[in-house]
């Protein structure tokens, strides 16, 4: 009885806060960048189970030729034990595609750039209850697997975008590649990040608190990284077993064998451990820093604005001033030039007297 009594009821905090965010459901951005033909479109198939890209026309030689990057968004609702997610992938065709890659990073950046932008304008608005969220909460930038490192083309898109959303490197078509030239060109790729200052996403720091087999699953993603992975549609009987996985000539890739790809951990990632993570890092670092910028370019126009109101009012005065000392000029001009001519009225009159005597006295003299 005295334990019902001391009992309040704030522990079912979490379980509201759940039942409400259930209801309301999720919302996710993904964008993908990396040069066409290393495997992305597979790859995010594979990640959420769908076909994304089934309508999707390949251009031909001629249409290449001209191509540049643009934006395509492709949307879906996903449920899973009564979890709602309204998935939303940003696509860049035509990335990386031509001589001159400054279309490139100028497309993307702008995008994202302009998410925030509208992010910002609806938080600022009057109904601020249903924004949608379309910020990019991550970048899966995807990397070539002949090269030996990162190329000058990554480098300059990486340095642009870092600070403004998380970015995720993946080694696109792994299986390309044996175990230890894997490894190797993970370790360029660190190195050359380190050297260029490059700060991509950090997973967070496990809790104190935090059971064994989590923390060592933390460990185990932090030391894949950049993910090198596998992507495939096709579903394969091995063994008696059903896999998804790519034939080739000698033997069986299977994408989620952890000894074949990446791809397990990388999912584990961006799905299972890390989502609400990404798009609070996305809201606490990328977009505060927007939402400074604004904040600040927004007072230097008003203070630039109020010093333009504050000189032209002093301007004004000004010249009110100079209207009302050139009125009290003309009218003492006036003034002066009626005493001038008052001046000489009496000289003439003046010397009219004095010829007129002038005169008479000569008369009398005559007599």
């Amino acid at each position: 009885m005295d334990r019902e009594r001391d009992y309040i009821g704030f522990a079912t905090l979490p379980e509201q806060v759940h039942r409400k965010s259930v209801k309301r459901g999720f919302e996710f951005t993904l964008m993908v960048m990396g040069e066409s033909g290393l495997g992305k479109s597979t790859l995010i198939n594979s990640l959420f189970l769908g076909d994304l890209y089934k309508n999707r026309i390949i251009p031909n030689v001629e249409e290449r030729i001209e191509k540049t990057t643009r934006i395509e968004k492709k949307t879906m609702d996903i449920e899973e034990k009564g979890v709602r997610l309204r998935l939303t992938v940003v696509d860049t065709p035509g990335f990386g595609d031509a001589v001159n890659c400054d279309d490139s990073w100028r497309v993307c950046s702008a995008y994202i750039e302009e998410q925030f932008r509208q992010y910002f304008t609806d938080e600022s608005g009057l109904n601020r209850r249903n924004i949608q969220d379309n910020r990019v909460h991550c970048c899966l930038y995807f990397i070539p697997p002949y090269g030996h490192s990162l190329r000058q083309m990554d480098l300059e898109m990486l340095r642009r975008l870092h600070r403004k959303v998380n970015i995720v490197l993946v080694i696109g078509k792994a299986d390309t590649l044996t175990q230890v030239e894997v490894k190797k060109l993970k370790e360029r790729i660190l190195a050359d990040l380190e050297e260029n200052n490059l700060q991509l996403y950090q997973f967070p720091d496990c809790d104190s608190d935090e059971d064994e087999e989590f923390k060592q699953q933390d460990r185990e993603l932090k030391a894949c990284l950049p993910f090198a992975v596998v992507g495939s549609n096709t579903i394969l009987e091995v063994a008696g077993r059903k896999i998804r996985g790519r034939q080739y000539p000698w033997g069986v890739v299977d994408v989620e064998n952890p000894l074949h790809s990446d791809f397990i951990k990388l999912r584990t990632m961006l799905i299972s451990t890390h989502m609400q993570d990404l798009k609070d890092t996305t809201q606490d670092v990328h977009y505060e820093n927007f939402r400074a910028q604004c904040i600040s370019q927004i007072s230097q126009h008003a203070l630039r604005e109020r010093g333009k109101l504050k000189r032209d009012s002093v301007a004004s005065a000004n010249e009110a001033s100079i209207t009302e000392t050139d009125r009290l000029l003309l009218q003492k001009d006036e003034e002066i030039r009626r005493m001038q001519d008052m001046l000489t009225q009496m000289q003439e009159k003046l010397k009219a007297t004095n010829l007129a005597e002038l005169k008479k006295n000569e008369s009398v003299i005559d007599v």
